[in-house]
């Protein structure tokens, strides 16, 4: 009798070295769910096929890093949008640029394709959605509601609204037709990373860094349910394609949500870190995530895991309680897309727009042309794909077989399971996973790595430090056995430098959280100052962060210079903690400095108003010191690079 194969719930697919640079954003293809765009900061967007290690396509035109890509549903077209603010849009299967759209003014955050007309949605750091004719290669409509960076855009399956997500904890719905904003959805105490439309009802779903995922009724506009929890910030959620739970891709797991009443079908251990994009296909949820330039997918067998209370009824497959399978309780009944049966038609416009974002077609294809080209890095991969021989059927297959499983690496369970099932002799081949062939990398081979200009917030190991000093030598066989007090001392040897500046420290902090527990925050921060340690000036700017009503004018005038020194700090965290810091003051004070300068001189003495005239010209003379250092950061890539450019249009009051 055959033993059968228990296969795992989720598995490492593959891992690609993607860009020659770092990856800044990747999104797969929903319809195929095989089809992965990636763009990065070595200005290209690179096609993949999922599973295969080769490129298939290399796409090129932008000037600066690609900070976000969409495919369209059909995955015939892909848009990409850079830090610059350009858009462009490529036709896969003609293997050209499309479209050059121009028009923001800041790095392009989110995009999203209309599901039926052709249109395109960007969203942008300067606050600005924008409704775009690829036909016509011009703007349709500017929507204005946002205060911060619009991170997300879904248009709704029926394709007459869009709604966005933002950096202002506000999820926002437009009516396309009538070019204006519906409802906003407020709630969030943190920036929304992610909306997400029902694929039938009129719900919509919002994910957040407050660690929170909002249901909201597109009927009554307003909140269904909220499921708190969450192991870390929100970046993805989906729908189930018959929208009978919210997958959320969360820190190293895949979690299951139904949303009337709230609740937490399954979780699964899928140790992807933070999963970027999701799709479904063939039963089976891929995901993928990117570090530096690499790319991972995942995939996680839905056969497996419990969704509404129904669960598969191999018991090999699924061994849960009974108590899991309860079934799902009946929920009120909302409104049903109608979606066209043709193609939509152009949305209404509303009013001309004022700024000259139409641009002639003639002069400028050429220039696409000449600027931007599609690299086919695998011919046989790209005819496969983008030129199949019946034009009617579209590649990657939309009934594609799923992914083999790897088996449980406990053989005890298979055994176990052996036990209570019959034998079969179909079984999905085991692929090898252990070796991946390396892609190739469709720029030249970058430099020797050096030791980095910032030093990385999470890191695997020390910067300048070796292990092996703290460690014991490794012992020769010749050589006679450590004792313990030899082996505690070679143990010991160089952790009293580290003891010494971490007692230092401690000593400081006390002597800071003293002064901050009698009330006073200007003297507990004139205190930190006073130490010349800005470890401790972080420490203590990363609590005051958190409040913003903590902020004042006299400490502002305290914390600027040592917000110019966090900024040039080698340490990634001392950055961070810097730019937020001036991201404050800039929102809360930058408003009542110039109005405070502009004014016309009172009449008689004020005592009051001098000093606070005093310390405004103070601010305003250290921010326009720190407005330079910002303006030369802002060309950087990265995070970095796009924390200096927002505050770079806070400050654009200053020139």
């Amino acid at each position: 009798m055959a033993t059968p194969v228990v296969t795992k719930t989720a598995w490492k697919l593959q891992e690609i070295v993607a860009h020659a640079s770092n990856v800044s954003s990747l999104v797969l293809g929903k319809a195929s769910g095989r089809l992965l765009a990636t763009g990065g900061d070595d200005c290209r967007v690179n096609l993949w096929s999922i599973n295969k290690p080769n490129c298939i396509m290399s796409l090129t035109g932008h000037t600066s890093p690609v900070e976000s890509v969409r495919l369209n549903t059909p995955e015939e077209l892909i848009v990409a949008g850079s830090q610059s603010g350009s858009i462009r849009v490529w036709d896969l299967e003609a293997a050209k640029i499309l479209r050059t759209l121009m028009g923001h003014k800041a790095n392009i955050c989110s995009l999203d394709f209309h599901p039926y007309g052709e249109f395109v949605a960007s969203g942008s750091q300067d606050t600005n959605i924008k409704l775009w004719d690829i036909r016509r290669k011009g703007c349709v409509f500017r929507y204005r509601g946002h205060s911060q960076a619009v991170r997300c855009l879904r248009f709704s399956p029926d394709g007459k609204w869009l709604a966005s997500a933002a950096d202002d904890h506000t999820v926002k719905l437009w009516d396309l037709t009538a070019g204006k904003m519906m409802s906003e959805f407020p709630g969030h105490t943190g920036p929304v990373n992610v909306v997400e439309f029902h694929p039938n009802e009129y719900l919509l779903a919002s994910g957040s860094s407050d660690r929170t995922i909002r249901f909201w009724d597109l009927e009554k506009f307003q909140v269904v349910s909220c499921i708190e929890g969450e192991p870390g910030p929100v970046r993805s959620v989906l729908f189930n394609p018959d929208g009978c739970c919210l997958y959320s891709g969360c820190q190293d797991s895949l979690r299951v949500y139904g949303w009337e009443p709230e609740r937490c079908f399954d979780v699964v251990l899928v140790n992807w870190g933070k999963v970027a994009d999701l799709a479904i296909c063939n039963d089976q949820l891929i995901g993928v995530a990117f570090s530096q330039s690499n790319v991972s997918s995942y995939v996680v067998d839905l056969t497996r895991v419990t969704r509404t209370g129904t669960v598969a009824q191999d018991p090999v497959r699924d061994s849960r309680p009974l108590a899991q399978q309860l079934p799902h309780p009946s929920a009120p009944l909302r409104r049903i897309y109608e979606r066209p049966s043709t193609a939509c038609s152009k949305p209404q416009r509303v009013k001309q727009n004022s700024e000259s974002e139409r641009r002639s077609p003639s002069s400028e294809d050429d220039r696409d042309e000449r600027e931007s080209q599609a690299e086919i890095q695998n011919a046989e991969d790209y005819n496969e794909i983008f030129q199949p021989k019946n034009s009617i059927s579209r590649t990657p297959p939309r009934r594609s077989e799923p992914f083999p499983a790897p088996p449980e690496d406990d053989m005890a369970t298979a055994k176990e399971a052996a036990k209570s099932s019959p034998a079969t002799d179909a079984q999905f081949p085991v692929p090898n996973l252990e070796v991946l062939p390396q892609p190739p990398v469709v720029t030249s081979t970058p430099a020797p790595k050096a030791e980095p200009a910032i030093i990385p917030a999470t890191r695997n190991e020390p910067i300048g430090l070796k292990a092996s000093d703290f460690l014991p030598a490794v012992k020769i066989p010749q050589q006679a056995e450590l004792v313990d007090e030899d082996a505690m001392s070679q143990i010991r040897k160089g952790h009293d430098t580290m003891c010494v500046v971490l007692t230092s420290r401690h000593k400081n902090l006390d002597t800071v959280r003293a002064v901050w527990t009698t009330g006073d925050i200007k003297t507990s921060v004139d205190s930190a100052v006073a130490i010349n340690d800005l470890s401790v000036v972080v420490d203590l700017l990363n609590i005051v962060n958190q409040k913003a009503s903590l902020w004042k004018l006299d400490l502002c005038t305290t914390v600027l210079p040592q917000i110019e020194k966090l900024l040039q700090s080698k340490y990634e965290s001392y950055v961070q903690t810097g730019c937020t810091s001036l991201k404050l003051i800039l929102q809360r004070f930058l408003p009542l400095i110039t109005d405070i300068l502009a004014a016309p001189p009172s009449v008689g003495v004020d005592i009051s108003r001098e000093e606070r005239l005093h310390k405004c010209r103070l601010c305003y003379k250290q921010l326009k010191g720190i407005s330079g250092f910002v303006k030369s950061k802002s060309g950087l890539s990265g995070r970095h690079g796009s924390a200096f450019r927002e505050l770079h249009l806070l400050m654009a009051s200053l020139d």
